[in-house]
Formats: C-alpha cells, structure tokens, sequence
C-alpha cells in the first residue's frame, strides 16, 4: 500500500508526478491535477457532519462515479435534501417535497436562497477549510451566496480554459432521490501506484435522472434560442456518451422519473422561450423534446466545443461539432418516438 500521500511531496515533485501520469495517460497534467482537487473537495464533504443529507449530482458524477462520460469535468454539483434543510417548508408537501403553488414556490425559494447563502458561509466554509487543510491541501476558500470557490496555486501554467478551482455549486429545492453510495478515487492513481491519493464515498445521483435534467436543459436552451454558449456545450457532449452507455434508453423507459423531472422544473425553474411564452416541460418529456438548436444558438454552441476540443476536455475525442449534433438529433427522434 502507498504510504506517501501526494499533496505530502514538494512542489517539483507533485508537478514531475502528474507529467508522468500524462505521458502513461489520455489526461493532460493540469487536468490531473485538478481532478485530485476535485476528489479531495467530496472527501471533505462526503466526511462532513451534513453528508447524510447530500446528494453528489451533474456531469462530475457521470465521469467520476458512472464512467458513462470520458470528458474531463471540473466542477461539483451537490444538493442538500430539502427535508433535512428546510423542514418547516415541505411539511405535508407530499414524497416529492413540491410546492403545491407558485406563491408558495416562490416563498420556498427566496427562504431557501437566503439560508443557503448563510449555511454555505458560516458552517460549510469553515468545515471545508479546515479538513482541506488538516488534509495537506492548502486552497483559499470562499463562499459566493450557494457556491464555495476552492482556489488551489496550480503546479503547471493555466490553460485559459480550465481554471486552477473548484466550484462547489449548493441546491436544496429537491430530496436528490434516487440516488446510492459509490466510491470516487482520482485519475491519476492508477498511474502512479506508488503515492497515495485522496478518495471518497459520496451519496450520488442515479444517472438516468441526470440524464433528464440534462436533457431538459437543452430544451431550454433550444427553445430560448441563447446566442451564448460558454461551457454549455457539454451537455450535448455528455448526452450522447449517455446513449452509447445505455443509459439514455434506460431513462426514456422510465416514464414516471421523465415526469418527476419535469413536475420538478415546472416548479422551480420556470423559463420562457424566445417569444415569451412558457415553456412546457412536460410536453418537453411526451413527446415533444427538442436538442438540436438553430442559428445564432447552435453556432455559440460550435464555438464552446471547439475551445473544449483545443483545451483536452473531451480526453481522446476528437468527434466534429457537426457529427455531435446528427447524433443529438437521433436521440431527440426517438425519445420523442417512444414518449409520444
């Protein structure tokens, strides 16, 4: 077993360790090294005295947990179960935990934001700050309202793209159900089986309700007709790994969670398309499902995908925008099919 634990060796060494482990590897160094970042910032959390309220969710948990993606993904997404963190709001609201209406919706929302903003800054920042620390990470911490900004001094020179932090982005509008524990361990390790690196367990969504809340989405972004697309374009990326790995069909199958997603969006995130009018996401789930934009939209989109092909996210894929989006439109034509 290794006994020397990487964020224990100098500087010189960790950055000779991570070129290594890119040579043996399809990761670039700097996406290396923010991966162990990424694994220690869920040990920590997935230690803390709340875990057992928190649910590990989005595309860091499709690449870290299920393997359904091969893109890098920096960022966590975790939600705080609503009726461990706001008791008092869903009394009574059902095995859901919904508002029964948009008054309530909307009292739900702004009490949830205000204390979310100060349950990130006064208990998760420190707690997450002094296990960092005890753990031999040293980062600056900061909290900004329901997100914590790990800032780590990176051991090779940024890339432009990929920024040497780790956001920890907060929700607790939902139970994060279903989910189960799996463990995380870090992509290097593999490689340099002689140092230890950080490991967690966190609680992690199933992947086929990410699927729908990713697809959904897209929905909206489609019907929106956004001409910005920073960072977006990953969900496209990350929709049709999960097709290849079954997952999509399996979350089509499962009518009833396409509709819990949508009962859930219909509540709480509330958009309109670019005429102004509502969009309807349970049409978006029977029948009606849109993944492929147009125009301003889809060129925004090529844009960001590029910048993440030049950049290494995508680890060994090389697929054309142009190719990605023919096979969204397969995905959107029988999801459709098989939900109408």
């Amino acid at each position: 077993m290794a006994e020397v634990r990487f964020q224990d060796l100098s500087v010189a060494d960790r950055r000779d360790a991570l070129e290594v482990a890119d040579r043996t590897s399809s990761h670039k160094a700097h996406l290396l090294e923010k991966d162990i970042w990424v694994v220690a910032a869920l040990d920590v959390l997935f230690e803390a005295p709340f875990a057992e309220h928190l649910t590990f969710k989005g595309g860091t948990s499709l690449s870290k947990v299920w393997r359904a993606i091969s893109r890098f993904s920096e960022d966590v997404d975790v939600t705080y179960d609503i009726r461990a963190f706001a008791p008092d709001l869903v009394a009574n609201a059902g095995d859901e935990a919904l508002p029964p209406t948009s008054s309530q919706e909307k009292r739900w929302t702004r009490a949830i934001r205000t204390r979310l903003t100060g349950w990130v800054r006064d208990l998760a920042l420190p707690i997450v700050e002094e296990e960092l620390a005890q753990a031999g990470f040293a980062a600056e911490v900061r909290a900004d309202a329901d997100c914590l900004h790990i800032q780590y001094e990176p051991l090779f020179q940024e890339t432009g793209f990929v920024r040497p932090e780790v956001k920890i982005e907060f929700g607790a509008r939902s139970t994060g159900e279903p989910h189960a524990i799996y463990p995380v361990v870090c992509d290097a390790a593999a490689h340099l089986p002689e140092l230890a690196f950080p490991e967690a367990r966190p609680t992690v969504m199933i992947a086929e309700r990410t699927f729908w809340e990713k697809a959904t989405a897209i929905h909206v972004y489609c019907r929106q007709q956004r001409r910005r697309g920073e960072r977006l374009s990953r969900h496209w990326h990350d929709l049709v790994l999960l097709d290849e790995a079954g997952i999509a069909a399996s979350a089509v199958a499962d009518r009833e969670l396409a509709l819990s997603v949508a009962r859930h969006k219909a509540i709480f995130f509330r958009e309109n398309d670019v005429h102004g009018e509502r969009i309807d996401y349970h049409a978006a789930v029977s029948g009606g499902l849109q993944l492929v934009p147009s125009d301003t939209a889809l060129a925004a989109l090529a844009d960001d995908y590029e910048r993440m092909l030049a950049d290494g996210m995508l680890l060994g894929d090389d697929g054309s925008f142009d190719a990605l989006m023919k096979l969204c439109a397969v995905i959107e034509a029988r999801a459709n099919r098989l939900l109408a």
